[in-house]
């Protein structure tokens, strides 16, 4: 089945010091106008999204739900497609591109390109997480066992598409609201080369299914 799938994925997270994220959060694009045109009737356009799954014009002044993108349709057509930046351009600061027609839309990410916000519950069809705005037209199989929390951020994680690098945040509120089922297991470390590597799991537990 497809959550059965992303049982068996697992997700490894590099400890990050508090400066590291710090510098990572405050990485802005290099010098851009937004509809430049590089190349005859091609136009590039600037995007980020925050940690909240809000997808934003990349030079908005104030980012808030007021000046985020909230159309469904626009959002769903954005994110689906959504790719790895290989393009040559603005490959390190904007890593995912999504490409429409002759518009090519670089993506910022504040975290990840995937930000999961809702979890969907419908009688008789597996629960799903929902994604960055676009309802039961974005979403991804929910697999409770595949949850990861970040050991310095603290931040929880989930398998989410491919194109979306194969990781999707859990948005705070999400994740506050499933926390009471967290069951947490030790750390396990291990030394890669010289970096140190830290999975914590996440199981759910409780009431149902859980």
């Amino acid at each position: 089945s497809s959550q059965s799938k992303y049982t068996n994925k697992t997700l490894t997270l590099t400890r990050l010091t508090l400066s590291d994220w710090r510098r990572l959060l405050s990485r802005h694009v290099s010098s851009y106008t937004q509809g430049q045109s590089p190349e005859a009737r091609i136009r590039q356009y600037f995007y980020c999204i925050d940690h909240q799954g809000q997808l934003f014009l990349d030079d908005t002044k104030v980012k808030n739900f007021v000046t985020c993108f909230k159309d469904q349709h626009l959002l769903v057509f954005f994110f689906n497609r959504l790719k790895v930046n290989r393009s040559g351009r603005y490959e390190q600061d904007c890593p995912f591109l999504s490409l429409c027609r002759r518009e090519r839309n670089f993506l910022r990410c504040e975290d990840q390109p995937v930000v999961f916000t809702h979890l969907l519950s419908e009688a008789g069809h597996e629960e799903s997480l929902s994604y960055c705005g676009g309802g039961a037209k974005l979403t991804a199989p929910f697999c409770p066992v595949s949850l990861f929390m970040h050991p310095v951020s603290s931040r929880v994680y989930h398998p989410g598409a491919e194109r979306g690098g194969g990781v999707g945040l859990v948005r705070s509120a999400l994740s506050i609201e499933l926390s009471v089922h967290f069951e947490y297991a030790a750390a396990r470390m291990r030394v890669v080369g010289r970096r140190l590597v830290t999975r914590l799991h996440v199981s759910m537990v409780g009431p149902g299914r859980y």
